[in-house]
């Protein structure tokens, strides 16, 4: 830890230390505040560990994939969206027709879908929401990566950005849910997919935004407002493809408005060449990186959303080929030939000369280096590395029955070095992107709700264990004890409160969903059952007053999982031990901890 801070304490990006991943004891979680005081003691960092919900010696906690809440401390889910789908699968109408497989293996459509409900979990209960709060989440992983996977590839496809860092559908509807400090309040709005299909085709329709509510338009007919759920969520079922311009346009509640549009585009003719290089050029220092973006376009110059032609690359001048990333066949087939042929040797990277790269793409290895690289979803980019010698760079991209392109780089000579040390730095060229301004010094959320704590509780069996239900430690419980007759937990208040809500963490959260009636002074408020999720079942009612809440049981409960394979890092009963390990199903209502909440005064 002391050697990690002090190479990273310089870092910008660097904004907090984590300790294990896996809770410490509080001894060692002294020993590293400590370690952080001594080295980084003007950073502002906070330091912690996943997991340290009741610890008062750690500066934050969470769990890899529950939604935590506390009054007391900062926690947050350190890997909140964990499911993964791959660029190329668009929809199931779109070749190569990938239906969602909610296993770690979506389509773009789903996998944004997904990203907003498991954020909506966090964002639902953010500060502003009550006196215990979750600080939100961090997303595994941001740009899909070579790390640890779980669905049918051999690299992990969580990311909101491919591994090139071309946009996926999560990264937009990141743009709508992330798009301010805490409350998402600039005006976002985002279709999710493209408009390009066949005749005769319908399809379920999601748009993603912050506004109040969204009306969606086809070549200007109205189609009605979307049905809106988790948030930002807000749908259209079957809707009948014609070819033209569907729009999307959102309104907020003090008149403000925001659009999004697609477009059916025309039949492809032509490759497009864009290249990417830093402020400072493309630099012959034998390190620096040029992107390439390549794109298949039709003849408006408008990105073809259902092409995935091959694209052969050749390359001229003092770089070295780095290629791209593609998806291969997971059966080991790749989706086109590769032109055969005896690979020529590798040239020196510096040489002024056109370099060749021949071979073979097997699906598992999905194309990385190969000089012939499919686009997904009309676009794909590929790298340069630079030489050391002078030059132009030049690439030329063909493909079957489309107009080639061709993209020339300019070259800068790297700057002697001085006595073996660089005098010129990439960071020197790149001015800080400082468009959303200084962390604001006023609460940057609005209060939505308030908190309301009870007096004293009555429980119907295990009466010691009661307090468990509100000490805002979500690593004890209350338990009742398998009777029916004394299934029901009572809170009472020191003066008549308005309620209108109840946050609920129960026992096996994410697999048991309890049958439940809840009255206030006698009179029921609801009565259902509650929600399977990833920490905090939400039950709202039209707003009542009254001094003694009843929680009764009225039904039995059972085990069944509502997440799949998405678990931390064991079954998922005993991933982050929700209690449904420990306590039996059956008669026995289980609370960790319970919100009580009411609307705002309004002055």
């Amino acid at each position: 830890m002391r050697d990690a801070i002090v190479y990273n304490r310089n870092n910008p990006s660097i904004l907090f230390y984590e300790g294990g991943n896996e809770n410490i004891s509080d001894a060692h979680m002294a020993e590293l505040k400590a370690i952080r005081d001594q080295y980084d003691p003007h950073g502002g960092r906070a330091i912690g560990s996943r997991e340290m919900l009741d610890s008062r010696v750690a500066e934050y906690g969470g769990e890899m994939l529950y939604i935590n809440k506390s009054a007391i401390k900062p926690v947050w889910a350190m890997e909140y969206s964990r499911d993964e789908g791959a660029r190329l699968y668009q929809d199931e109408l779109t070749p190569p027709f990938h239906k969602d497989s909610p296993d770690y293996n979506r389509n773009q459509d789903s996998h944004a879908i997904e990203d907003v409900k498991r954020w909506w979990d966090y964002y639902r209960v953010r500060p502003g929401t009550g006196k215990r709060v979750s600080s939100g989440g961090v997303n595994i992983i941001w740009s899909d990566s070579n790390t640890h996977y779980r669905g049918d590839n051999n690299y992990r496809r969580s990311g909101e950005v491919d591994a090139v860092r071309l946009p996926k559908e999560g990264f937009y509807a990141h743009q709508v849910m992330w798009s301010d400090w805490v409350d998402s309040v600039t005006p976002r709005t985002h279709i999710i997919g493209h408009w390009n299909y066949a005749p005769g085709t319908s399809k379920d329709l999601t748009v993603i935004s912050n506004g109040d509510s969204v009306e969606l338009f086809l070549n200007g007919r109205s189609l009605g407002r979307g049905e809106r759920s988790n948030g930002f969520l807000f749908g259209w079922k079957q809707v009948q493809w014609a070819p033209g311009t569907l729009r999307a346009v959102a309104t907020y509640a003090d008149g403000r408005k925001s659009e999004s549009a697609v477009e059916t585009v025309g039949a492809p003719v032509a490759l497009r060449l864009t290249p990417h290089v830093s402020p400072r050029g493309f630099v012959m220092d034998g390190a620096d990186i040029a992107l390439v973006d390549v794109e298949v376009i039709d003849a408006k110059g408008r990105r073809v959303p259902t092409a995935h032609d091959m694209v052969k690359f050749t390359l001229d001048g003092p770089a070295e080929w780095r290629g791209g990333i593609a998806q291969g066949d997971s059966s080991g087939k790749s989706r086109a030939v590769v032109a055969a042929g005896p690979a020529e040797p590798t040239k020196p990277a510096g040489a002024d000369q056109t370099t060749q790269y021949a071979g073979t793409a097997r699906g598992e290895d999905n194309y990385i280096l190969s000089p012939n690289l499919p686009v997904e979803a009309g676009v794909n980019r590929v790298l340069l590395r630079a030489g050391t010698g002078r030059g132009v760079v030049r690439v030329t991209a063909t493909a079957p029955g489309l107009k080639r392109a061709t993209l020339t780089i300019p070259t800068r000579a790297v700057k002697p070095a001085t006595g073996g040390l660089s005098v010129d730095f990439p960071e020197d060229h790149q001015l800080g992107l400082l468009t959303r301004g200084p962390t604001p010094a006023r609460p940057s959320f609005t209060f939505s709700r308030t908190t309301v704590m009870p007096a004293s509780i009555v429980a119907g069996s295990n009466q010691s264990e009661a307090v468990n239900s509100t000490d805002d430690n979500e690593l004890s419980r209350w338990t009742s004890d398998g009777q029916p007759g004394s299934a029901w937990i009572e809170y009472r208040f020191a003066a008549p409160a308005t309620l209108s809500e109840i946050d609920l963490k129960l026992v096996g959260w994410r697999s048991r969903s309890y049958k439940l009636r809840i009255t206030l002074d006698g009179k029921t408020v609801w009565e259902g059952e509650t929600e399977r999720q990833l920490g905090y079942a939400n039950v709202t009612f039209a707003p009542a007053t009254g001094s003694v809440l009843r929680i009764t049981q009225i039904g039995p409960v059972a085990d069944r999982d509502a997440f799949g394979k998405v678990i931390e890092l064991d079954t998922s009963r005993k991933a982050g031990d929700t209690g449904a390990d420990a306590v039996p199903p059956g008669w026995r209502l289980g609370v960790v901890e319970v919100d009580f909440h009411g609307p705002v005064a309004r002055k």
